[in-house]
């Protein structure tokens, strides 16, 4: 055997030892979710979640950070294989993508400016009053068809939406409930979080149209997953002190 087939032999074996990859996307900007570590790197419950996806399949995870909006034609074009990014599974997106069953229920709730004295969506919907959402999502769904009266800032980022509510410049951030108990418990001087959900939601792992053996392999990976007590562990791990709040105000917690 010649020097190069030894190599390509070699090459080979290490292809196939690695096996193919699956690269998945999010928005690295919704801690505890997704976000960065202290060194850099990729981290989170939906990161932990893709990392043991793949463990079970038998794939390289590989994650790419890319705006929210960004996300749905990348995995259309096929720059992507998965979305796994807090990613509510709503109607209008099921036309254009698939998805795996749900593995986390939750809610659109309100973080609003202590300066506000909101107590209510309502409250927050009037002429004068200004009202942030993050572009790409279904609070900017939400807010297109339910707000009527007051004006709705759009933003990039959820830490904009936290500043100009922080600041007093906007009245209310609509956001999943998570994000809002976090950056309440963050700004606790300048903002309050209204928990109760105002619209009901279900994240889940979205997947181009063509995939549905994969699309069948990921739903038997999440009843295993939560079977075995992998939801449980992510809350301990990422969640503890939220699911304690939760559980103090009487709102079902996500997991």
């Amino acid at each position: 055997m010649t020097f190069l087939l030894r190599c390509l032999f070699l090459l080979a074996a290490v292809t196939a030892q690695a096996g193919p990859k699956l690269i998945v996307g999010m928005e690295l900007s919704y801690p505890p979710f997704e976000m960065r570590d202290k060194a850099g790197e990729p981290a989170g419950v939906s990161v932990d979640l893709a990392r043991a996806l793949g463990e079970k399949l038998g794939q390289t995870i590989e994650i790419q950070n890319l705006p929210f909006a960004g996300l749905i034609p990348a995995l259309k074009t096929g720059k992507i294989d998965l979305i796994i990014s807090s990613m509510t599974a709503t109607p209008e997106r099921a036309q254009s993508i698939d998805f795996s069953e749900p593995y986390v229920k939750t809610g659109l709730a309100l973080l609003v400016s202590t300066k506000s004295g909101i107590t209510s969506l309502a409250e927050a919907d009037k002429a004068g009053r200004a009202i942030a959402v993050v572009k790409g999502t279904t609070a900017h769904i939400f807010s297109a068809q339910k707000i009527k009266s007051a004006r709705v800032l759009v933003f990039d980022k959820p830490a904009a939406c936290v500043l100009e509510v922080a600041q007093g410049k906007s009245d209310a951030f609509i956001i999943d409930q998570l994000t809002a108990l976090e950056n309440w418990q963050r700004n606790p001087d300048t903002t309050r979080a209204l928990l109760a959900p105002i619209q009901e939601e279900q994240w889940a792992i979205g997947l181009r149209k063509d995939a549905r053996d994969l699309r069948a392999q990921i739903n038997d990976f999440l009843a295993e997953y939560r079977a075995s007590g992998g939801f449980d562990r992510l809350a301990s791990k990422y969640l503890a002190i939220p699911k304690g709040e939760f559980q103090k105000l009487g709102v079902p917690f996500v997991f």
